[in-house]
């Protein structure tokens, strides 16, 4: 079973995609033997959250089992909760930095209170979603589980997120971004143990092949690869 934790549907304003639909996300998965996705809507995550997440819910509708949804929740924006209730939901997604809003404000609150799983992007250095902040949405949330995007994205960034939510066992690092390697992946999977880091790829806003081919080359066990892959992720959302 692999599951990937972090995938995109639609385009951006600032970076070509070349292959934005669905159908491309998954007949790629398909060749690559992932299992499902979790994806949410780039238009959901940027302009315009409500119907961004509707977007996202029909293509998860078109592929079932293959397909999974993160809804966005923008501060700014109404988040209709009762679209958890859809099956295909794995919980809610958070970009702090393209929200202008830290992890840590109140206006996201609400999310942690709903008793979901939450992925949020996670960027060194940045106002609005250092790991520093997630250490901290950790400690006042034990029971929800909380994937950082990217591991904090920035290689100087990677191993002092891992020191950061070391002792916070809600918090998971996610493996997707340009930066990451199979021996950071290995790396971080030795600070942590491999329960505490999620496999993901950032498709199609990156490359799937390339974000899999890290995990399946790096320097793992072959029993802590597995755990990366699907393992984890899948303790977190099920199977």
């Amino acid at each position: 079973m692999i599951l990937d934790a972090h995938g995109h549907l639609g385009p951006w304003a600032d970076f070509h995609i070349p292959a934005p639909r669905a159908g491309d996300l998954v007949a790629m998965a398909d060749r690559l033997g992932v299992t499902a996705i979790g994806v949410s809507h780039l238009l959901a995550v940027g302009v315009d959250a409500p119907t961004g997440n509707r977007r996202a819910l029909e293509a998860a509708d078109a592929f079932p089992g293959r397909l999974k949804v993160w809804l966005v929740a923008n501060p700014h924006q109404r988040f209709d909760e009762g679209l958890l209730d859809h099956p295909a939901v794995w919980g809610v997604k958070l970009h702090p930095d393209v929200h202008r809003c830290a992890l840590t404000d109140p206006r996201y609150g609400r999310v942690f209170e709903l008793g979901v799983p939450v992925l949020a992007h996670g960027q060194t250095g940045t106002p609005w979603s250092d790991p520093e902040r997630f250490a901290e949405v950790g400690r006042r949330h034990p029971t929800v589980p909380l994937l950082m995007g990217h591991a904090g994205l920035l290689p100087e960034g990677f191993h002092r997120a891992a020191r950061l939510v070391a002792d916070v066992p809600s918090v998971y690092l996610e493996t997707c971004g340009s930066r990451m390697t199979g021996r950071w992946v290995a790396r971080l999977v030795g600070m942590l143990g491999a329960g505490r880091v999620v496999f993901g790829s950032d498709a199609s806003f990156l490359d799937l092949r390339v974000g899999l081919g890290r995990v399946l080359l790096a320097p793992l066990t072959d029993d802590d690869r597995a755990v990366v892959l699907g393992g984890t992720l899948g303790g977190i959302v099920g199977p």
